[in-house]
C-alpha cells in the first residue's frame, strides 16, 4: 500500500488584545482535529489547528479565549518571578553526600578555612553562594577521593598516573588512557559516597579498555555491580 507523504507543518503569527496590549500566539496547523491553545513556562502562548482552518476563524477562536490567555500568562508570568526569586536566595538545605543539612551545619567545621557566620552566609548573592559551596565540595571530594582510589586500584589492578578534582559541568568523570590521569567532578560531594565510587571504578576500567564497548561494560559489571543503578541517579538533581 502506497504511503501518503505527510503534509508540512505550517507556523503563523496572530495577535490578540489583552488589556490594551497585544499578545503575539504562534499557530501551528498540522494533523489536529480541534484548535488548541497551551501557555507555555516562560509565558509565550502556542496554538495548533486543523491543517485547513482558516485565519478569521483562529483569529475568532483567540479572541473568544482572551481571558482565558490573560489569566493563564499572568499565572506563569508570576511562578517564573518567584522561581526567580527563590534562585536569589541563599537555601536552607544543602544536599551533602546524599543528605540534606542546613547552610549552618555545612560551613561550621571550618573545612578548608569556610567557617563562616550565618548572617556572611546569608548575606551572599546566588552566584557567590555557589561558588563557595562548589569550593566546598571540591574539598569534600578531595578529602574522600584518596582511600576510595587505593581501595578500587589494589581491586582492579590498575593505577591511574594522577587525580584530579575539577568543577565541571556535562561529566561526572574524564579520563585519558594514554597519560593515566583522571579528574573527577566535585558535584560529586552532593550525592551518595556510592557515586563517588561508580565514577572512580568507570574512569579505572577506562584505562583498561578506552572505549564504551561490550569489554568495558563488561568490566564495570564486575568491579561495580550497581553501576547502572548509580548511573541513573547521576541523571537526577541531588
Amino acid at each position: 500500500m502506497a504511503n501518503r507523504a505527510a503534509q508540512p507543518k505550517t507556523t503563523s503569527r496572530f495577535t490578540v488584545r489583552i488589556g490594551g496590549e497585544e499578545h503575539v500566539v504562534l499557530v501551528t496547523h498540522k494533523r489536529v482535529k480541534n484548535l488548541n491553545l497551551r501557555v507555555r513556562g516562560d509565558g509565550t502562548v502556542v496554538a495548533s489547528a486543523p491543517a485547513r482552518t482558516t485565519d478569521a476563524r483562529i483569529q475568532a477562536f483567540l479572541d473568544s479565549h482572551a481571558a482565558w490567555i490573560e489569566r493563564h500568562v499572568a499565572r506563569k508570568q508570576a511562578l517564573s518571578e518567584a522561581r526567580g526569586q527563590a534562585a536569589d536566595r541563599v537555601p536552607e538545605l544543602i544536599p551533602l553526600w546524599g543528605e540534606l543539612v542546613s547552610v549552618r551545619e555545612l560551613f561550621a567545621d571550618g573545612t578548608g578555612g569556610k567557617n563562616l557566620p550565618s548572617s556572611d552566609i546569608r548575606g551572599l548573592d546566588a552566584a557567590s553562594f555557589e561558588r563557595l559551596l562548589l569550593e566546598r565540595y571540591r574539598d569534600e571530594v578531595a578529602r574522600a577521593l584518596p582511600a576510595v582510589t587505593e581501595r578500587f586500584e589494589a581491586q582492579m589492578g590498575v593505577r591511574a598516573s594522577r587525580w584530579q578534582v575539577r568543577i565541571m559541568k556535562t561529566r561526572w568523570g574524564s579520563c585519558t588512557p594514554r597519560t593515566a590521569a583522571i579528574r573527577v567532578n566535585a558535584r560529586l560531594a552532593a550525592y551518595p559516597p556510592a557515586c563517588l565510587e561508580f565514577v572512580v571504578a568507570h574512569e579505572l576500567c577506562h584505562l583498561m579498555e578506552p572505549s564504551h564497548n561490550a569489554r568495558f561494560h563488561a568490566l564495570l559489571d564486575r568491579f561495580c555491580p550497581a553501576n547502572r543503578e548509580l548511573s541513573r541517579l547521576l541523571r537526577h538533581p541531588a
